[in-house]
């Protein structure tokens, strides 16, 4: 993370501290939910198919830009598949850095070529190796793995959702985060139970289990985003949510830290890790707020 960056995100993680300020400063907007992929423990995708146009767009950025919205995400759906009167997801990117945000991210189930320069990170979902993967997601791992390879440039977060599928796969996708040039790093989330795929969620003792294999990767050199000091509270469940510091938009309509927070029971079942993340750095956590400075500065 830059200076510049870095300095604006700790001044405003500072005053949250201390007044209690309650206005987010990551956001994420919804560019469409429509997907070329199915996968198995998605619940969100090919809901509407639409792609929402340039203009819906470039108001829902403006309207968290004007709310203190630093740190954008754009999701899908797939991303790639966005286009409107000839732009693309490239252009998106390079409007929203001059828009002014400071940090721009993409995340992708990477079945695309990575080409987007202006994007900070590209999260590129990979979910173990090839057996289990293409058992979640179809037959995708080469196609992932030869876009990452052909990326335009080293910026890539591989992106890992842990389930009952795939919760012994953590060493294989570490395996390509230290492996591959154009891997910067390697983030892990739990998985969330939407409706219709709670029987993949994990129990507290194979969360244990996960979170345990993802320190020792940590331990043995593998570039790791998530925070150490959180995963007690993940593990135990009791992190503070929703985390109002974080809101998503799609077509105008803004959600407090996820979708999901509409969705009865859902929040307090949250696998969402850098949501748990945000909300203890928010809530003034120290260690965690200097696992975050130091792991942020190191590898975004």
């Amino acid at each position: 993370m830059k200076a510049a960056s870095l300095l604006k995100f700790a001044m405003f993680g500072a005053g949250t501290v201390v007044f209690g300020w309650k206005k987010p400063i990551i956001g994420a907007v919804i560019i469409t939910d429509r997907c070329n992929l199915s996968c198995r423990h998605c619940a969100v995708n090919n809901i509407t198919t639409v792609i929402y146009p340039h203009r819906q767009i470039k108001s829902d950025m403006k309207r968290l830009y004007d709310q203190g919205v630093r740190i954008l995400f754009f999701f899908g759906g797939e991303p790639f598949l966005w286009q409107d009167a000839g732009r693309t997801l490239r252009d998106l990117t390079a409007e929203a850095k001059e828009m002014g945000f400071l940090i721009v991210n993409v995340v992708t189930n990477g079945t695309f070529p990575i080409d987007l320069p202006s994007a900070d990170m590209v999260m590129v979902s990979l979910d173990g190796g090839r057996e289990k993967h293409n058992e979640i997601r179809g037959e995708t791992y080469d196609i992932i793995l030869s876009n990452i390879k052909g990326a335009a440039s080293p910026n890539i977060c591989l992106y890992m959702a842990l389930n009952k599928i795939n919760k012994e796969e953590i060493g294989n996708v570490c395996r390509v985060a230290a492996d591959e040039p154009n891997v910067k790093t390697v983030s892990f989330n739990l998985h969330t139970p939407y409706p219709g795929t709670e029987d993949l969620a994990l129990s507290q003792a194979e969360k244990a289990g996960c979170l345990g294999e993802i320190e020792r990767m940590m331990d043995s050199g593998v570039p790791v985003l998530n925070l150490r000091s959180a995963f007690p509270y993940i593990v135990r469940n009791d992190f503070p949510r929703p985390c109002h510091q974080c809101a998503i938009i799609e077509d105008g309509r803004q959600y407090v830290c996820g979708r999901c927070i509409e969705i009865p029971g859902l929040c307090e079942s949250c696998g969402y890790m850098f949501a748990a993340e945000y909300s203890l750095v928010f809530q003034g956590k120290l260690p965690v707020v200097l696992d975050m400075l130091r792991t942020y500065s190191k590898y975004i």
